[in-house]
């Protein structure tokens, strides 16, 4: 803390201990500066900016169909469970092809399966709703 003074002497209070003179603060009146080293000042500046960066949810997406057997499940909800520890919304798909439309029911169990696994680290963001030859339903991490 040196206090107020003028530009030139700052500088030359600089030069004198090998470091820069560096604006910390440009929009206070008087503006502030600090003696320091200015590639380190630059250094830590942007560590704090990629701190700061958030995670951008994104929702990932896991496709089953009504035939899909147990141990396959079992992965696609392990899967889906690395996901929403990562916070990214999942998108839980049940595929229909052919005559597996008649057989929905079928379909909803997988899903409900599928969901109940899911139910420790996630909450359903939108209930198993058909939309045209798919099952949908969307899980979101718990908060």
């Amino acid at each position: 803390m040196l206090g107020v003074m003028p530009t030139s002497k700052a500088l030359e209070a600089a030069r004198e201990t090998g470091l820069d003179l560096v604006e910390v603060a440009p929009n206070e009146r008087p503006p502030v500066c600090k003696i320091i080293d200015y590639g380190k000042f630059k250094y830590t500046q942007k560590k704090k900016q990629t701190k700061q960066k958030q995670h951008q949810v994104h929702i990932k997406e896991i496709r089953v169909r009504p035939k899909t057997g147990d141990h396959d499940i079992e992965v696609k909800v392990k899967r889906a469970k690395e996901f929403l520890e990562h916070k990214d919304k999942v998108l839980v798909n049940v595929l229909f092809r052919g005559r597996e439309l008649a057989h929905i029911d079928e379909g909803r169990r997988v899903m409900e399966e599928v969901l109940q696994a899911l139910d420790e680290v996630g909450k359903v963001e939108k209930n198993p709703s058909m939309e045209g030859k798919r099952m949908t339903a969307i899980v979101a991490p718990r908060a």
